[in-house]
């Protein structure tokens, strides 16, 4: 990283998203000697506590969520003398003074915003009325970025009245995921792949990410915004750009980005007329996961409309009007308390014009799977000879199998937030998303809710434990093709 002096300031530094990502990410950087002497770090938050007394909350959080053995004494120690706390109310102007004060005007200052994104506004104003933003300021914004076009550009416009769009770090973080940018090498650098990416070798795609977990307390939130808004619009879309991205010119932020916009825009929009076949909304219902009951949506804690028409899954079939993609569908499906949890790119290949081998077309099309998680790697899956004195030439599938955690040689592989924030420490927005991109995705998203409003889209009810609403089967089956690895979430 650049060996400049940082101070890091995290506001809600006592919350969740703290306390799961940011704080085990900045041990593990530590750890790995990645994080320079000449960084600082405070958390801000409401509680009236001092420093030590955060200390003692962070220690305990790591040492919950760590693996034994990554715990370190020494690592601790040194990542702690780090840390200042700053209590103070957000939402009160006189209280930044106090965050001005610890401040020196000498060091790179960068703002972590894990707090609701209705306090982006209020903070942003704040700190440029207590002069803590200079020209060289950064700021950090997690999802989501309003729920529309109109409030996304609210929010975009308000934040950048203090700060510039090279300094605006706009956080999805499945783009800080190894494999996510492994995708990339295995596009560009190998001819091979590259030259088979299109319409003429390339049947389908599908994206899935399936989610064992309900709404975790959130129903008042959820309640608000369903699974396309929290899932669709920033992670799905963005998996889709990496997948459909042409080559940029080089790996500069402003040469990635502009080609993700192209294809956001050039998705091709969902209306009245034919929403009802490319579009399906669900809704979990009471049902079983890993073995043990769980609720339905409605009867969760908090809920207070007992008739909640709110999806918690969503399956779409989209089209990419361009040259590259041009009738190849992309097939998308999100939903909580699924079978499994799971995310992956699944890139189905056309079979071959002519089968000799009589036992082909039974083993299907050649897939790459692009696994982001339990287990991150990439597999191809391929006809092969058996290995057999009895059949002449039958053929059986075989796996090339690239498991990240098996061939690197590492006791673990990296959390997506590590990689952001030593980014961000870089001054590098490669991995994030531009203004341009979030405006993109919410005019095509804003587009498909208003058609599924105007033709009263049925919200569909699925078993929890299961594989989602039957209706996304037929989504998919009415083409002739199957979802990858149905087996496994059912």
């Amino acid at each position: 990283m650049n060996e400049q002096n940082i101070d890091l300031v995290i506001f809600g530094g006592l919350g969740d998203l703290a306390g799961r990502k940011l704080l085990p990410a900045l041990y593990q950087i530590e750890r790995a000697g990645l994080l320079s002497d000449r960084v600082r770090l405070a958390a801000v938050a409401r509680d009236p506590i001092e420093t030590k007394g955060f200390l003692d909350y962070v220690e305990g959080r790591l040492k919950q969520s760590l693996a034994s053995a990554d715990w370190s004494e020494s690592v601790w120690q040194k990542l702690s003398k780090r840390f200042s706390y700053i209590g103070m109310d957000f939402s009160n102007k006189k209280h930044f003074s106090a965050l001005n004060a610890w401040l020196d005007s000498d060091r790179l200052v960068i703002y972590y915003l894990a707090t609701p994104p209705s306090l982006f506004g209020a903070i942003s104003q704040h700190l440029h009325d207590a002069g803590c933003i200079a020209s060289t300021s950064r700021i950090v914004l997690e999802k989501p970025i309003g729920h529309d076009l109109a409030s996304s550009k609210s929010v975009n416009d308000t934040v950048a009245r203090y700060f510039t769009e090279r300094n605006i770090y706009r956080i999805d973080h499945y783009l800080g995921k190894e494999t996510v940018q492994n995708l990339l090498a295995l596009r560009f650098a190998n001819r091979l792949i590259n030259s088979q990416w299109d319409n003429t070798c390339i049947d389908h795609v599908q994206i899935t990410v399936s989610e064992t977990v309900g709404i975790e307390g959130r129903w008042g939130y959820y309640d608000q915004v369903g699974q396309l808004r929290d899932m669709v619009q920033n992670h799905l879309l963005q998996l889709l750009c990496m997948v459909a991205m042409e080559p940029p010119n080089s790996f500069e932020a402003d040469e990635i980005r502009a080609e993700k916009v192209k294809i956001l825009r050039a998705l091709t929009m969902i209306d009245a007329s034919d929403v009802e076949q490319c579009a399906v909304r669900g809704q979990y219902a009471a049902g079983w996961i890993a073995g043990q009951p769980v609720v339905g949506y409605t009867e969760e804690i908090g809920c207070s409309q007992k008739d909640s028409a709110t999806e918690t899954f969503v399956a779409i079939k989209a089209f990419i009007d361009n040259w590259r993609w041009s009738g190849v569908p992309f097939y998308l499906r999100t939903g909580k308390r699924l079978g499994e949890k799971a995310t992956q790119i699944v890139i189905a290949y056309k079979n071959q014009p002519h089968a000799i081998f009589p036992d082909r077309q039974a083993l299907g099309s050649n897939r790459l799977v692009i696994r982001l998680q339990p287990n991150e790697g990439i597999q191809l899956e391929m006809a092969s000879k058996k290995q057999t004195l009895k059949d002449r030439l039958s053929l059986e599938k075989r796996l090339l199998n690239l498991d990240f955690f098996d061939t690197e040689g590492q006791d673990r592989i990296p959390d997506a937030y590590e990689r952001l924030l030593l980014e961000v420490f870089k001054g590098d927005q490669w991995l994030f998303v531009s203004r341009g991109e979030i405006e993109a995705s919410w005019r095509w998203c804003d587009q498909l809710i208003g058609a599924w409003q105007d033709k009263a889209l049925k919200v569909h009810r699925y078993s929890a434990g299961s594989s989602g609403p039957s209706k996304a089967e037929l989504l998919i089956e009415r083409d002739g093709r199957s979802w990858f690895g149905e087996s496994t979430l059912s």
